[in-house]
């Protein structure tokens, strides 16, 4: 059994987006691992294994426009169905 099982990936377009900030936010306020958010000030890759994926979806919406939205089921890859 994993401890979080959706991977969480997206991207957020924007202006004056700040990387610092949203790991910050993110590790701060939504539980999981393996957080990746990298880029610049307008554009920014999350990458986040969490039970909670639409809470990154959310706090990121309000950042800027989000797109290439993929939430995969990691328990159901591991137990060998489709994610």
């Amino acid at each position: 059994m994993l401890e979080f099982k959706f991977d969480t990936q997206l991207l957020i377009e924007g202006s004056g987006l700040d990387e610092d900030v949203i790991n910050e936010y993110i590790t701060n306020n939504i539980k999981g691992d393996c957080l990746l958010a990298v880029g610049d000030d307008e554009l920014i890759k999350i990458h986040y294994h969490t039970n909670e994926p639409w809470q990154v979806l959310e706090y990121c919406a309000n950042l800027g426009d989000i797109h290439d939205i993929v939430v995969e089921n990691m328990q159901r890859q591991a137990d060998g169905l489709d994610g």
